[in-house]
């Protein structure tokens, strides 16, 4: 049987609704996969009518699936009477953040192989009362996950970071020796079991310009980041670094390896969406579900408009797909 995988609504005032529609209906996906729309039905139905969207919603418990018209789990209604595409708003958050809930119990449950989640405002979200920086911290308190890591995946490269949604000026303050094992380890862990790789190989970037040059222009890579590396190295990972980041990835040294960590998140996230804007796709590794999603945002400036780009959506149910059936054969 194809894996459900569950597509969360995201902001209905972006384009969350339209690329959740878009997905479910779309061949690709269909193949290799059941979808299933979660959220507000009246919102779909709104959104479907702006994507001209014939097929009618069908709402389902996940015991019976008809093959006929799009599956959804509707978690509201109402709610669409407040659609106001290109303003984040409480109901819209709360809108998210209750389809976020329903899609972990159900995935915790073993009904669903996993969570596509669309893109949604975090201010939104907040003034919901959903006091989380973003969906991935979310994700992994609701399904009691005690450590994560933030992955974007590509063709191209996987890049994990050691901070996230984090300011500049608090970077260096965040970043601590276990902080940096920890999340090589989960990387290392994630390639062997999400991506089926045997003996992954994980660059680790360093903080400051030249690596620090020892200390010249910080400590940070010979008081933290080589000592994790050390560390990492003698508990059986292949890990490499500190790499100066420019070098790193002007070189394409990148190439050389299964994964790179970064410090932080424009250092990693920028030459990854350079190479892979529409192909992208956020992954949180070391969840106890698999939840991915597209590596952009809301795109309240054409929400409402037909306009948004599926490609990042579509990788994203590709790869929770593919690494549900990595995760079975890995176990």
């Amino acid at each position: 049987m194809k894996p459900i995988i569950l597509i969360t609504i995201g902001d209905f005032n972006g384009i969350g609704p339209e690329l959740a529609l878009k997905a479910a209906v779309n061949p690709v996906v269909k193949k290799i996969c059941t979808p299933v729309l979660i959220g507000p039905l009246s919102v779909f139905e709104e959104s479907a009518k702006h994507c001209k969207i014939n097929i009618p919603l069908k709402q389902t418990t996940l015991l019976r699936i008809e093959k006929s018209g799009i599956p959804l789990m509707d978690v509201g209604d109402g709610i669409g009477a407040d659609i106001n595409y290109g303003t984040p708003t409480r109901t819209s958050g709360r809108s998210a953040g209750i389809a976020i809930e329903r899609a972990v119990e159900v995935c915790l449950a073993g009904k669903a192989a996993a969570i596509v989640t669309a893109p949604l405002s975090k201010e939104a979200l907040n003034l919901a009362g959903y006091n989380f920086p973003g969906q991935t911290e979310m994700i992994a308190l609701l399904s009691q996950s005690q450590s994560v890591v933030m992955m974007l995946v590509s063709d191209k490269m996987r890049v994990g970071l050691v901070t996230i949604h984090t300011a500049i000026r608090d970077v260096s303050a965040n970043i601590s020796k276990e902080k940096v094992i920890e999340k090589i380890s989960l990387i290392n862990n994630s390639l062997k079991k999400d991506f089926g790789l045997k003996k992954p190989r994980i660059a680790v970037l360093a903080l400051n310009p030249h690596a620090g040059e020892k200390g010249l222009f910080g400590t940070e890579e010979e008081e933290i980041i080589r000592p994790a590396v050390a560390e990492s190295e003698a508990g059986g990972i292949i890990a490499e670094g500190p790499f100066p980041a420019d070098a790193f990835f002007g070189t394409h040294t990148y190439k050389k390896y299964d994964a790179i960590l970064a410090m932080y998140h424009d250092q990693g996230l920028i030459p990854l969406k350079l190479t892979s804007f529409e192909k992208g796709v956020n992954f949180s590794a070391g969840l106890k579900v698999i939840r991915t999603s597209p590596d952009h945002g809301t795109a309240y400036d054409i929400a409402g408009k037909n306009k948004a780009n599926i490609s990042s959506m579509i990788e994203a149910l590709k790869t929770a797909v593919q690494i549900s059936k990595n995760r079975r054969n890995y176990d």
